[in-house]
């Protein structure tokens, strides 16, 4: 064979090797999740929503003689914040609320636990779920929050909240009532709170409320 066609042997070779590189599949992408057709892409992770600090404020309150009503207000005042006032049902009479008489209403009630379920007329605020610090105020009976408040606990979900209870009561303190609506509830970040006895005035609320942070 001569030098000139060894040559072209060789050059067709060389041509064929490239041509058949040249037209093979490429291997194919690992594809994420997302289906972007990247090695290694970064997926975006869920986006969760954090409780902002202060936001829209919301008061709610049992009150029985009006003295809760008054600290409700006085807090309202201080954080701009909006009312909600727990109505029972069947309200409670003065009658009802002579705790000095066993066969009043409250005296049954907190004899049998199982009587202490107060339907209310309207449970759930407007537009709940617009608010970032919910009050909850009550007067203490018998060491605990008034059971009237009960069911506005029970039936709202406070995740994402900050709850602050508040009451009042002739010398009794907060005690646990607080905690145990607390764990009544099950969601929430919830505050100490505080309770205002007969010596309570506006002025004394107002003055605990610009100390919270």
């Amino acid at each position: 064979m001569t030098m000139k066609k060894l040559t072209v042997l060789l050059m067709t070779l060389v041509m064929t090797v490239l041509l058949t590189a040249c037209g093979s599949d490429p291997a194919p992408q690992k594809t994420t999740s997302s289906g972007s057709g990247v090695v290694g892409a970064a997926e975006k992770a869920p986006k969760t929503s954090t409780a902002q600090v202060g936001g829209k404020t919301l008061v709610v309150y049992y009150s029985a003689t009006g003295r809760t009503r008054t600290a409700a207000e006085a807090i309202a005042a201080a954080t701009q914040g909006e009312l909600f006032e727990l109505v029972p049902q069947q309200p409670y009479t003065e009658a009802d609320l002579d705790y000095n008489n066993k066969d009043s209403r409250v005296s049954r009630e907190h004899e049998d636990a199982a009587g202490r379920h107060v339907a209310l007329v309207k449970d759930t605020p407007d537009n709940f779920a617009a608010y970032d610090t919910v009050f909850i105020g009550y007067p203490i009976w018998w060491g605990s929050a008034a059971w009237p408040v009960d069911d506005f606990v029970k039936h709202n979900d406070f995740s994402g909240k900050t709850v602050i209870p508040f009451a009042t009561s002739h010398s009794s303190p907060l005690g646990a009532s607080g905690r145990n609506l607390a764990a009544m509830a099950g969601t929430g970040t919830w505050q100490e709170g505080e309770c205002f006895d007969q010596s309570m005035t506006k002025e004394k609320v107002t003055d605990w409320v610009k100390s919270l942070k």
